[in-house]
Parts: C-alpha cells; sequence; structure tokens
C-alpha cells in the first residue's frame, strides 16, 4: 500500500492532510495584505469544510522506529550525569508548521510526531525531548494521536531505567495581546506523566482563534498566488478540527469538562489554576521572549514578574536561545516614543540600536542636492515620522522596508532595527521581555513593591519541522532553520533563523524521574547547540558547594567555581547504528544524510564570562542599573581539557544577588552566523546589508546556508545568594 507511485513526502502529506477531494477546483485567491488573507482563508475554508467533513481520515501521528540506540557513556561529576535535550519541538499538528510545510512554500511535507521521535532518537542524538505543538490548534483527534506517539516513543527507549531517549508530553501555551499590559506570551508545558489514566483530556489552550491567526500569517506573503485545492484540503481540516470547537464553560473544573471543548486560560494565573486542577507535576517555560515577530513593541516583562501572573511552583525555566535567537540581554533603548503631540515620532539612536526610521532619515538627506536646505529637513523629518509610524502598533512588525522611500531598498537599511554587538539576538529585538530585565526586577507602578524572576536557563530549538535538536551540525538552513518559512521574502527577518539550542541537566540517572527533577530544580543550562559540559559551583561559608539553579545561599563572601569543556568536533555522515536501523530512504527523508556523529577532539574554550545582577529595588530607578554584563572574564588557555576558574565577590552583598557564568567556545561556523552580512565604513557602521535568500519561485534559486563565524556558549542557570546575616530578601 505504502507505494502506490508515491514518493515519501507525497506518501507522508497524504496521510496527514486528507484524502484526494473531487471538489474545489477552481483557483483560491487570498485578499491581500495578512487580515484579508486571515478572513478569506478561514471563511472560504469553513464553508467547505462543512461539506467534506466525512471525507477526511482521522490524523495520524505515524510510527516510531522500534529500535533502541546504543547508549554512550554520559560525562559525569558528583554521581550526577550531563544529559542533553531539547523541551521546544513542534509537529505539523501545529497550524503554522502544517502550512510551512506545504508545497506551497517548497516544504517537504508533512513532519508527524513519530518523525520527532525517530529523528531524537537517529540524528541528533538526543537524551530527552518534549512534543510542544501550539494547544490552540490541537483538536481531540491531534492529541490522542500526540500521546500514542509519545507513548510509543517510551516504549523504544529499552530499559525504563536508563532508556537511550525520554520524550515528554506537553504543548505550547501561545498567547498574544496588543496592548503590552495584557501580553503575556509563550510558555511551554512539559509534563511528566504519560500514562493515560494522568494525562490531561486536552491541552490547555490561550484562545481558539490563533490557529487562524497562524494560518493568516503563513499564507499572508502568499496573497497573489494561486493556491491548488491539493494543497489546501489538509489545511481546511485543521480548521476544522481545531477553530471550529466550542470553548469549554468557564469556572468549570478542567477534569470535569464535557468531552470535545476548547479548554482556554487567556491568562497565565488560569493556567496555573488548571494545571493545578489535573495535579500531576508540570513545567512552565517562558520562551521567545524578545523575538519581535510574536511580542509587542512596547512589551514588558513587568506584567508577569510576580503572583498571580507568575507562579513559581509551576514556571520555573526560562529559554534565553532558539532557533529564533537569543532572547538574553536587556539594553536599554527605546523603540517607540512621541512627540508633544503625542503622535509617533523617531526614538533616540544608541550605541546597540539605530531606529530604522533615523536611517531613512540619513538615506534621504544624502540624496539631497543641498543637505542643509529647508526643503530636505522638511523631506527628512517627514520621512522620519512615516518610518516611525509604521514602525510601531500593530503591524509595525510586519512593515515593509522596500516601501518606506521609494528607489531604496531594504539592503540599504543595513542592521537598523537590530540589537547590535550581540549573540545571535532576536529579529525586531524587544529589550523590556529579556532574560536578563526578568531578573533584574520591574514595577508597573509606584506602590508596587518590584518584582524579579528565579528562573532557570535552557536553551531549545522552537522547531517547527520535528527535528529536536537541530545544532548538533551547522548544515540545511532551510530544513534545520524556519528559514522555509519566509520562502521568496527579501526581509531581514529571514537572516535572522538559526539552528536551535539545547538544554543540559545535572541528573542523578538517565530516567524520566531524573531528567524532570533536574529540571524542577533548576540543575540545567542551555547552550546555543553546541553539547558543552558546564559545571558552576556557589561555595558557602561553611565550604559546602551549591550547584546552578541554588537560591537563598547565605554567605558573608560569595565564592564560585566554574568548569567548561568545549563540545566534541563532529565527523560527517551517520554512525553505523544508524545505517543498521533506518534504510536509505528514511535516513535521508530523517536527518538528510547527516547526524551527531562525534569524533574524539573537542572544541576550545576561549574565555568564561560571569554576569552580576543586583535586582533593582527603587521602583523609580533605572532597570539596567543593576545589571553588570560582563562583570568578570576569565581568559582560558584553549586546553582540549576545558577551563577552569575559582573567584569570590569582594564587594559587600546589601541584598540578595544573582550570578550566573557563560562559557564561550572558539569561533567556528554555523547558519546565519552573521546574519546580515554587512557591508562596513569605517567606523563599523553597516552601510548595507546582504540579506540571506530563500530558494526563490518554485526553487529558482538553489539553497545557502549563509554560514558565518560565531562563538557557541553556555549559560548556567543563575545562583542566587544574600547576605548572610539576613533572611532572604527575594519577592
Amino acid at each position: 500500500m505504502r507505494g502506490e507511485g508515491k514518493s515519501p513526502v507525497q506518501y507522508r502529506w497524504n496521510r496527514i492532510g486528507g484524502k484526494p477531494l473531487r471538489v474545489l477546483r477552481g483557483v483560491v485567491a487570498l485578499a491581500a495584505g495578512l487580515i484579508a488573507a486571515t478572513l478569506v482563508f478561514a471563511g472560504v475554508g469553513w464553508l467547505w469544510l462543512e461539506g467534506q467533513a466525512d471525507e477526511a481520515p482521522p490524523w495520524d501521528a505515524g510510527e516510531v522506529t522500534a529500535t533502541p540506540r546504543p547508549l554512550r557513556a554520559a560525562p559525569t561529576r558528583d554521581a550526577k550525569q550531563v544529559l542533553f535535550g531539547d523541551l521546544h519541538v513542534h509537529t505539523s499538528f501545529s497550524a503554522d508548521a502544517f502550512a510551512y510545510a506545504l508545497p506551497l512554500y517548497q516544504g517537504a511535507g508533512a513532519r508527524p510526531p513519530s518523525d520527532a521521535c525517530d529523528f531524537a532518537r537517529f540524528c541528533s542524538q538526543l537524551d530527552f525531548w518534549s512534543i510542544n505543538d501550539h494547544a490552540e490548534g490541537l483538536g481531540p483527534d491531534q492529541w490522542r494521536e500526540t500521546t500514542r506517539a509519545i507513548r510509543e516513543c517510551n516504549a523504544a527507549a529499552g530499559n525504563p531505567d536508563a532508556p537511550d531517549l525520554v520524550s515528554f508530553l506537553g504543548w505550547e501555551w501561545s498567547q498574544s495581546a496588543l496592548e503590552p499590559a495584557e501580553h503575556y506570551g509563550h510558555k511551554n508545558v512539559v509534563l511528566l506523566e504519560t500514562d493515560a489514566s494522568r494525562v490531561p483530556d486536552r491541552p490547555i489552550a490561550a484562545s481558539t482563534v490563533n490557529p487562524v491567526i497562524h494560518l493568516g500569517m503563513a499564507l499572508g506573503s502568499a496573497a497573489t498566488r494561486d493556491i491548488p485545492n491539493e494543497e489546501l484540503r489538509g489545511l481546511y481540516r485543521f480548521l476544522r478540527d481545531s477553530f471550529k470547537r466550542d470553548v469549554c464553560p468557564a469556572g468549570v473544573d478542567s477534569r470535569d469538562l464535557p468531552a470535545g471543548c476548547a479548554d482556554v486560560a487567556a491568562t497565565p494565573d488560569v493556567l496555573f489554576e488548571k494545571l493545578a486542577q489535573w495535579g500531576q507535576p508540570a513545567i512552565v517555560i517562558p520562551h521567545g521572549l524578545a523575538w519581535g515577530v510574536t511580542n509587542p513593541v512596547e512589551g514588558d516583562l513587568a506584567n508577569q514578574l510576580e503572583p498571580p501572573m507568575h507562579n513559581p511552583e509551576w514556571q520555573r525555566l526560562i529559554e534565553v536561545y532558539s532557533g529564533h535567537g537569543t532572547s538574553e540581554l536587556f539594553s536599554d533603548f527605546d523603540r517607540t516614543t512621541t512627540d508633544a503631540d503625542g503622535e509617533p515620532a523617531c526614538p533616540v539612536a544608541t550605541d546597540r540600536f539605530e531606529p530604522c526610521c533615523a536611517r531613512a532619515g540619513d538615506l534621504v538627506r544624502a540624496r539631497c542636492a543641498d543637505p542643509e536646505s529647508a526643503a530636505c529637513r522638511a523631506e527628512v523629518e517627514g520621512v522620519r515620522a512615516r518610518v516611525a509610524k509604521s514602525t510601531q502598533g500593530l503591524l509595525g512588525r510586519f512593515a515593509n522596508a522596500n516601501d518606506w522611500v521609494p528607489g531604496i531598498p531594504v539592503e540599504a537599511y543595513g542592521d537598523c532595527g537590530q540589537l547590535k554587538d550581540a549573540f545571535l539576538p532576536a529579529y525586531d529585538y524587544r529589550p523590556k521581555m529579556s532574560a536578563q530585565y526578568g531578573y533584574a526586577g520591574a514595577a508597573v507602578r509606584e506602590d508596587q513593591a518590584p518584582a524579579y524572576w528565579r528562573l532557570g536557563i535552557i536553551g531549545s530549538s522552537d522547531n517547527h519541522s520535528a527535528r529536536p535538536g537541530t545544532g548538533f551540525k551547522e548544515f540545511g538552513r532551510l530544513e534545520n532553520t524556519e528559514g522555509n518559512a519566509r520562502v521568496g521574502v527579501e526581509s531581514p527577518s529571514g537572516s535572522y533563523f538559526f539552528t536551535g539550542g539545547l538544554a543540559a541537566v545535572h541528573a542523578t540517572g538517565r530516567d524520566r524521574g531524573a531528567v524532570f527533577d533536574a529540571l524542577h530544580r533548576r540543575e540545567v543550562y542551555g547552550t546555543s547547540g553546541e553539547r558543552m559540559l558546564l559545571w558552576f559551583d556557589a561555595i558557602d561559608d561553611a565550604g559546602a558547594s551549591h550547584p546552578m539553579g541554588s537560591h537563598d545561599v547565605a554567605t558573608t563572601t560569595p565564592r564560585f567555581e566554574v568548569r567548561a569543556v568545549g563540545a566534541f568536533a563532529q565527523k560527517p555522515g551517520c554512525p553505523a547504528f544508524v545505517h543498521e536501523a533506518l534504510d536509505p530512504e528514511r535516513l535521508e527523508w530523517l536527518c538528510m544524510g547527516e547526524c551527531f556523529h562525534p569524533s574524539d577532539t573537542r572544541k576550545p574554550i576561549t574565555r568564561i564570562e560571569v554576569v552580576r545582577i543586583r535586582p533593582v529595588l527603587d521602583v523609580g530607578a533605572s532597570r539596567g542599573a543593576g545589571i553588570e554584563d560582563p562583570w568578570r572574564v576569565f581568559a582560558c588557555d584553549g586546553n582540549s581539557e576545558g577551563c577552569s576558574v575559582s573567584f569570590e565577590d569582594p564587594d559587600e552583598l546589601a541584598q540578595e544577588t544573582l550570578y550566573y557564568a557563560r562559557a564561550i567556545q572558539a569561533p567556528s561556523p554555523a547558519v546565519n552566523g552573521n546574519p546580515l552580512r554587512c557591508e562596513r565604513d569605517a567606523s563599523g557602521r553597516c552601510t548595507r546589508a546582504s540579506l540571506c535568500p530563500g530558494t526563490g519561485a518554485a526553487g529558482s534559486r538553489p539553497p545557502e546556508d549563509c554560514l558565518g563565524p560565531v562563538e557557541e556558549r553556555a549559560w548556567s542557570s543563575p545562583i542566587w545568594v544574600r547576605p548572610h546575616s539576613e533572611s532572604s530578601t527575594s519577592p
């Protein structure tokens, strides 16, 4: 049955999308613009689905390869071993991932949960991973198939006390709001249990509208294309199964809700409440914080740093790096401002940030015959005001630079609008949504005591093609990053997609409970994709050692130890056991012929940086006042055995203070490592960008990996230290 003249891609697409239909052979034209595309898509799809409901088959998560891989020894220290995983993975059960798998975007076809399991086991060879499809689009069929696939993945892992792979069940809660005070962003939920008697009947969503928004965004840039019926059938099916569900009644315990409805928590406090009703262990992980595509221009974490919008029993970790870039750094610049009349105005440029309205004004001034003339000044101010308005508010993130000034291409704007001098930053950076901002504390009102987060640090991928741990090798930009989602679109956003990061745990064993326990106690660190080894410990006055993630460490003189070891250099191809487990067709489809394949040589560590943050306790003080980054820097000799340093803080502690370490590896090529490939003038200013292209229409251009040198890194979870003579001053 599988063959029937179909390629593996066609077979998998037909399995998940539905069988061929005999209707709707006309051309579907989507209205131009994001909102119009969304409404037309949803409306036409809804009507069409009503007549086709009986023809669509059930959703299918696929079959897991029932062959565990050989276990390799994990690095150990103090009876704990370092394990690597990815806690942010989407499959084609997510609305946006489904759309990007379409041939419309040169997508290779559907990637069900079974592919994610096999990829983690054979391609990236992780120790653990979690599935996190958007809850907003997970109907009963998809959720049932998801839980089945995760149980099968665990069943194929060998000895449950020492499995080759731990697979966690979870979802993503994807909330957005136009008003910053009502915006809470995206959070992954990772469950401990997978047994049918313990798993929630349905995931908890932020809304039921997001599937349509996701699909409208995905199709918005294709508004002028003719889309064949065979590409739309699966998306219509998705809309029917996810969007066309009644919202469950409010105020009812989640365990007592009627079958088939969508359980919705519009705010984090309700999400935490519903998780408590299910009564099983779970971890909630905010992510994508500083990414401009999903966060409002004036986004601010101040509204979710304390209860009830933050609950430390559930919210334990924060994702600082993913394939969407880094959300670590706080830089004190303004993305928006207003003039005396309350109209949008051009913010002031800083060393870290140049507003695009300022760059547009400079480009116009350079074209003037007399730059000092009144006419030129008026034209410059007009352009600055127009661009400032277009890059703020609702559609600021979708502003088309080619329309700002006629005759000036997007490349001429250089790196305006982006965070400068930072490691692979998130596109269209939101500084007040960064991890450091959350650590430094904030307050919404003058009468409100400042609060701050105690969250451990991880990295993950945010991959949308069922590929956990895509950073194991730097290749396949259009497959291993989200670059394929922007095919043919000449926009800087496509240059800011990277291979994914990793979460590392110091666990007492390989089993599910040991991994989850390490995550919960925050004895974790994140990497940018490389499997670097990192230990960070505080030594108290009695000589006791406290690992990363510890809090309430009392001491008169904070002392610390850091040890870092570089990742193994990779050999080409795949190990022999992968070839034995997968046939050539499956290996090429799943791994593109490349796997995690370590050599015996480790990459050198060049330096260790330490960040110190003293949370701001004065409401009126600058939010960046307590952030010292880097506070200390230690050069390493590049020894393959790694780098170890010991140090203390000679300053007297006046309040609880947090410290975390960054281990920096020697430069190596990475996908989109130099995102804009700038041409620079003598002062270092980016005068022109060279955007990393997609494949063009119908694959007319060969894909490029756009490799550039980067200093891969690992971030430890913080350690919170308080003065020895005082009770904890934490919130």
